[in-house]
């Protein structure tokens, strides 16, 4: 099957295509690395390329596959994981160039279970400074493969970039203020930020403790299903992972969202451009047809929660970067060394203050989804910026305000959420909507999503490289 048939295939059908033999795992792997060959070289997706070891494991698992061994949905497919993730056969530089030859003694618990579950691992993915707001001034950014002059998001860009233009068949993305939702949207992936604790955060570079993230980014809510079945779960070496069950995503997910409590705060979520603002009606729409029970509710107020997520952000993080800042101050760019010099600055009482405000707000979204069942929100408040305006961001208090509205206080709640793509600018580049979940209530994100994926199809369409 020649390579124009397959790159752009979703997740699932790869892993039915090389588990029946109708394609090997060394000739997809093969076709993958050719095409980040071809391409990459312009997005700059990926930091560092494992041909090596994705072809010597792709051999392996069809011949495991042969025997009658199988692994799991991710046994022979090619996937990519951000390079925060610690690898012990590749280099982990976290988007920092002092990071550069960081070779890690043992890989991280997620891409450990990844290698156990036969999954394919291509290489290491482009990341902004830390996994912070902005790429280090030594590190060109990976490029929007929809439109170069767009944002491609962050700090999983290259996640996103990958994934979208067909150079792996998922990705593993973190996400500490949107950066599974805002690279999602951006370049047109389906990305689940799973609950606080769901996913082991043992061997990945930390931002902030209590808020870093890590989950699937994916060409559907069926792959991210897939992809999350593997990497959750308890983790003995990471005490914050919960030790609630792993149900199987996929088991569910044909149920349909019929009679479903979707909650909106309409005019919360009016606080947005015109485009977004007409995609969301035309989700909401179609939400309602498959016989979801729509419920307007009213969402506590984000605007102190915005500000508080920057300070308790750089407070933590000033705690992840001790060993090296300010010590190493001068090999830091301007963007995470704002964050770094905003933590050290707070008191404790600051801190307090913000612990407050944080406990109280998410018992408050706690006790909304006794009423309903999900949350409809948008990913952000304008529709794909450019790079340009992105640009602008540390000048323009708005523009940070809409940017970060509708995720950060998701990371500060812990509830997990799906973005899936839901429209085109006309421009030519994506929008998208999240549905939220109370706690660990993955299922029924990866159920809704499957339903909007079964009556649309945004996610089926891709860029022209």
């Amino acid at each position: 099957m020649p390579d124009d048939e397959l790159h752009y295939r979703q997740l699932t059908d790869i892993s039915g295509l090389i588990q029946s033999r109708q394609i090997s795992s060394v000739d997809t792997t093969t076709a993958q690395l050719d095409r980040i060959g071809r391409l990459d070289g312009r997005l700059r997706s990926y930091a560092t390329l494992m041909a090596e070891q994705a072809l010597a494991t792709a051999t392996t698992a069809d011949e495991e596959i042969a025997a009658g061994r199988m692994r799991g949905p991710l046994h022979g497919v090619p996937i990519a994981v951000k390079d925060l993730c610690w690898t012990t056969d590749a280099p982990t530089a976290a988007g920092m160039p002092i990071y550069r030859e960081n070779r890690p003694r043992e890989d991280g618990t997620v891409v450990r279970k990844l290698r156990e579950a036969g999954a394919v691992i291509l290489g290491k993915l482009q990341l902004t400074e830390g996994a912070y707001a902005d790429h280090h001034p030594d590190v060109p950014p990976p490029v929007n493969p929809w439109n170069a002059d767009h944002w491609s998001g962050a700090s999983s860009s290259g996640s996103g970039v990958a994934t979208a233009a067909g150079l792996c068949y998922g990705s593993l993305g973190t996400d500490t203020g949107g950066s599974i939702r805002f690279p999602s949207a951006a370049n047109g992936c389906t990305g689940l930020k799973p609950t606080w604790g769901r996913v082991s955060r043992h061997g990945c570079f930390e931002l902030a403790a209590t808020l870093d993230h890590i989950g699937p980014m994916t060409r559907s809510a069926a792959d991210a299903g897939a992809m999350l079945s593997v990497i959750a779960g308890a983790d003995p070496k990471d005490p914050t992972a919960s030790s609630e069950p792993v149900p199987n995503y996929l088991a569910g997910m044909k149920r349909g969202i019929r009679r479903l409590r979707i909650g909106i705060d309409r005019a919360w979520c009016a606080r947005v451009d015109a485009p977004t603002a007409a995609m969301l009606d035309d989700a909401l729409d179609a939400i309602a047809d498959f016989g979801a029970d729509i419920r307007d509710i009213s969402f506590p107020d984000t605007e102190q929660l915005v500000q508080d997520w920057f300070v308790l952000c750089g407070i933590e993080a000033a705690v992840a970067h001790d060993a090296t800042y300010p010590s190493r101050e001068g090999e830091y760019g301007s963007g995470l060394k704002g964050l770094l010099d905003l933590g050290r600055a707070q008191s404790a009482l600051d801190y307090q203050r913000i612990v407050l405000r944080r406990v109280a707000f998410t018992g408050q979204v706690k006790a909304l989804f006794e009423e309903i069942d999900l949350l409809v929100v948008p990913t952000t408040a304008m529709a794909s910026p450019t790079t340009a305006t992105m640009a602008t961001l540390g000048e323009d208090a708005e523009l940070i305000s809409g940017l970060l509205r509708y995720t950060c206080p998701f990371d500060l709640s812990g509830n997990p959420t799906i973005t899936l793509p839901a429209g085109f600018t006309d421009s030519g580049t994506p929008l998208a909507f999240q549905f939220v979940a109370p706690h660990f209530a993955e299922d029924m994100l990866v159920r809704a999503g499957w339903a909007y994926q079964q009556a649309t199809d945004w996610h089926r369409r891709h860029p022209e490289l």
